[in-house]
């Protein structure tokens, strides 16, 4: 298995989910056309379908485009967003098996950036869309803060610390400025900050993250934690102090950062 990440827009990542056997791929989140059909040609790749996190138009512009170069292509998508996502072809629900050439993985729903919103898993790799970043997670435009908590919380279950985390858009650097305000003396964040600042002066580029280290860095996977408790307790000291309460302020003061 190989996922290619193809940077799109101003800050947005597709993926291309490949078969080394078959040489077939699956396109993830089709953000912007002439990118990907570049990559696919770079790559000698053959696409056999597109798998969709969500239903907005920076992860979905480029559906229509695609299927005209490649017509039939079939695409997946949470059945919540039917008549949202265009070409919608296979309506999908929690925990539904799909596949790649002869990879298999798993759709799972995470509610709570919108009402569709869903992850994608094939061996240790996790296609997140906009529900976990880098050091962060999506804003709440159709779903409560505690469904996005409880999204969060599931993911922290259901994977091992090993997991290559990929994000629809990379907001790294200004989450963990965030996380860095909340914790100021958790020194993963310090370390991890420096690391970006390191990274976006290198040649290497953008990599993945893994789940140990959003665990370690990410406020919003953090909300137990004293130092977060308290930096909310500082915005509403009547808080009940349960996490999903923490996480329904964290996410307003990032939301007003």
């Amino acid at each position: 298995m190989l996922v290619l990440p193809v940077p799109c827009l101003f800050d947005n990542f597709s993926y291309l989910l490949v078969d080394e056997t078959t040489r077939v791929c699956a396109i993830v989140d089709p953000c912007e056309y002439y990118p990907l059909v570049s990559a696919l040609a770079e790559h000698q790749l053959k696409p056999e379908s597109i798998f969709c996190t969500h239903h907005h138009r920076d992860h979905i512009d480029g559906i229509e485009d695609i299927l005209e170069e490649y017509p039939g292509l079939p695409v997946y998508g949470h059945a919540s967003d039917h008549g949202r996502i265009p070409a919608l072809t296979h309506l999908l629900v929690d925990q539904e098996e799909v596949a790649v050439g002869r990879l298999n993985g798993k759709i799972y729903h995470t509610p709570g950036h919108t009402r569709g919103s869903s992850l994608y898993h094939f061996g240790d790799a996790l296609f997140t869309g906009d529900t976990l970043f880098g050091a962060g997670c999506g804003r709440l435009f159709e779903g409560t803060a505690e469904e996005m908590y409880h999204s969060l919380a599931r993911i922290t279950e259901l994977f091992a610390p090993e997991i290559k985390i990929y994000p629809g858009h990379d907001y790294t650097r200004a989450n963990l400025e965030f996380a860095k305000s909340l914790e100021p003396a958790n020194s993963a964040i310090i370390q991890r900050l420096e690391d970006e600042v390191a990274a976006a002066n290198s040649a290497e580029g953008w990599a993945p993250s893994d789940l140990e280290l959003e665990l370690n860095t990410n406020p919003f996977l953090r909300c137990g934690k004293p130092a977060i408790h308290f930096a909310a307790q500082n915005v509403d000291p009547n808080m009940d102090g349960t996490p999903e309460e923490v996480f329904r302020i964290i996410r307003q003061m990032k939301d007003n950062a």
